[in-house]
């Protein structure tokens, strides 16, 4: 693989999936602590403090989660790089690379009518997905001769 020509991440999710993961940390926290002094006569041990900052932190990297997404493109191919793991498509075995009317996010066609979502370029990102989605067909069609 040569080196990446293009390298694109979602932006604006960023604005609020840190926030919201700092706000989950920081309420568990809070609770944990005034768990302790719960005024329903259950008695609670620190180990229950610590499972409800547990949980906090769980639900912040379930959000940060949002983030992973990517795609890294160079003259030889894309790789997506999702939610739940990457693959890397040759740009011969790429169709197109498309922006659906109200799509979240663009996506690679693929043959045999399928596509590939591609998470990294999102609607909300703007300018950004624009030229992220021109820059992605000009090395596609680099890669074509067309």
């Amino acid at each position: 693989m040569t080196a990446p020509e293009l390298v694109a991440r979602p932006r604006k999710v960023r604005f609020v999936t840190v926030p919201v993961a700092v706000v989950f940390v920081g309420v568990f926290v809070v609770v944990a602590i005034l768990l302790r002094s719960s005024g329903t006569g259950v008695f609670f041990q620190a180990s229950d403090q610590l499972a409800m900052v547990g949980i906090g932190v769980l639900l912040a990297l379930g959000v940060l989660w949002l983030t992973w997404p990517k795609v890294t493109a160079d003259a030889t191919g894309v790789t997506v790089r999702n939610l739940l793991g990457g693959t890397r498509y040759p740009w011969t075995g790429v169709r197109a690379i498309s922006f659906a009317d109200g799509a979240a996010w663009a996506r690679l066609e693929l043959p045999d009518d399928e596509y590939v979502p591609i998470m990294a370029v999102q609607a909300v990102d703007g300018d950004r997905a624009v030229a992220a989605i021109r820059h992605l067909r000009r090395l596609h069609r680099d890669a074509l001769g067309e």
